[in-house]
């Protein structure tokens, strides 16, 4: 049987206090609603409608890649008026799934064993028991345990608001029953709206069974209302990541100090992460690699045996095997470390490739550069490479030794196995094998005065 998704996302999420519609709030940098999406496009055979209300046309462009049939719902009348927006594409004899766009950590394996409960003459319902069940719709069942219906709970009386089994929303049932439900939904009760619930009363009296399951975890059905809640999300689905991490052999210091907000792709082995680690984007990460605390890593490639010193920001940037860096480095966009190299503290690095065995220990800005193997490379060394305009390459080859305090202003070549003595300003190519300077002469004016302060009167 085919399988048709339907996700409720037309809220705009008052409590949110922001002007970003509410499933465009992102947990571990993937917004709410896909989330929900790339859980629903794991399943086979499955037609996908979102639908969508408050800012639809910024929901739909910031995720114009989902591959959905959008379906704009113009009045919030409720979520039984939202699926009636779908009604009409429905096909009788597919089965119907309803998720909700606000909540994002719904596991496939709860998905799977709801839809398994489902059939000609069942209706399949999530549904979880909460502590504290305040502003959930309330499971009503009969003396023998049968689903009668839901009370939301401003319409619940006080024996019913003491029920801690509630609605999660989350139901599949067969397209023909939910499209005869749907059109007989009424507004009738205390807040106004056609409430999807009420489908089940609609069921129990066309003699449905009502099969109700719950998700190993209540924070798998979870929805987002706030920024409290959006908070405790975040740190549910990162302590996930993190144990899925640790599976796979990777040790993390304090798992409740990491975030990856985005994926691993490549993972090796005895892989340490210190405290306050960022992930973000799509990275991989060789075998032995060493990383401190506090550091940002996106779209990276870390090499085998690779040490990242604490307080490090990598991004777009490719690190070798057997390097070494930090503390304080920066690694820019389109940085390629060779093997063995060595980038030490306070040293920020830009579109440049860094040859086999060169180090840049200290205090130095390396942008637009090609340099060679075992280059080493002084203290507050920089490369001049914009002249506010354009920018222009600086080439530095094999074996060459930059002195401490020097500019090298691009476009310039320094030649194989150069010398360039502390405190130059290069503006021309040096050749090869040649300690090449460009220093003023050091003056001592003898009876010199320091200047002082002149007394206030």
């Amino acid at each position: 049987m085919n399988l048709t998704t339907i996700i409720l996302a037309a809220g705009k999420g008052t409590r949110m206090r922001s002007e970003l519609p509410k499933v465009l709030h992102s947990i571990g940098h993937k917004p709410l609603l896909r989330h929900v999406y790339d859980l629903s496009a794991k399943l086979e055979n499955n037609t996908i409608h979102i639908v969508i209300g408050h800012c639809s046309e910024q929901v739909k462009k910031t995720l114009a890649d989902l591959s959905v049939n959008w379906i704009e719902q113009t009045q919030q009348l409720g979520t039984g008026h939202a699926v009636q927006q779908v009604k009409n594409q429905l096909d009788d004899n597919s089965m119907v799934l309803i998720l909700y766009g606000d909540v994002p950590l719904l596991q496939a394996e709860t998905l799977q064993l709801l839809l398994s409960k489902t059939n000609e003459n069942t209706l399949a319902l999530l549904t979880v028991n909460l502590a504290n069940p305040k502003g959930y719709g309330r499971i009503v069942r009969d003396n023998s345990g049968k689903v009668l219906r839901i009370v939301e709970e401003k319409d619940a009386n006080a024996t019913e608001k003491e029920i801690t089994e509630v609605n999660t929303g989350i139901l599949a049932v067969k397209g023909d029953a939910l499209k005869k439900w749907l059109s007989q939904l009424n507004n009738d009760n205390a807040q106004g709206e056609y409430y999807l619930t009420d489908i089940i009363a609609l069921a129990v009296a066309d003699c449905f069974e009502i099969a109700t399951r719950s998700p190993e975890n209540e924070d798998e059905v979870l929805g987002v209302n706030d920024k409290v809640q959006l908070a405790h999300l975040e740190r549910v689905y990162q302590l996930q990541q993190a144990k899925n991490l640790m599976q796979q052999g990777v040790t993390l210091r304090d798992p409740t100090r990491f975030d990856l907000r985005g994926t691993i792709t490549e993972l090796g082995q005895d892989i340490e992460i210190d405290v306050n680690v960022i992930f973000e984007g799509e990275n991989r990460l060789g075998n032995n690699v060493k990383i401190g605390a506090n550091c940002s890593i996106k779209n990276a490639t870390i090499g085998d045996n690779v040490i990242i010193l604490p307080n490090c920001v990598i991004e777009n940037a490719v690190v070798g095997a057997n390097s070494r860096i930090g503390p304080f480095a920066r690694l820019r966009p389109e940085t390629v470390l060779a093997t063995d190299t060595h980038i030490g503290n306070f040293v920020e690095i830009k579109k440049s490739i860094i040859g086999q065995g060169s180090k840049i220990n200290h205090l130095s800005y390396i942008g637009d550069s090609l340099i060679g193997k075992k280059v080493n490379i002084g203290a507050g060394t920089i490369t001049c490479n914009y002249d506010g305009a354009n920018k222009f390459q600086t080439i530095i080859e094999d074996g060459a030794f930059i002195g401490s305090d020097t500019q090298l202003v691009a476009p310039v070549t320094i030649g194989k196995n150069a010398t360039i003595g502390a405190g130059s300003t290069i503006t021309k190519d040096t050749p090869d094998n040649q300690l090449t300077l460009s220093r003023s002469k050091q003056m001592s004016l003898e009876g010199w005065q320091r200047p002082v302060k002149k007394e206030k009167l």
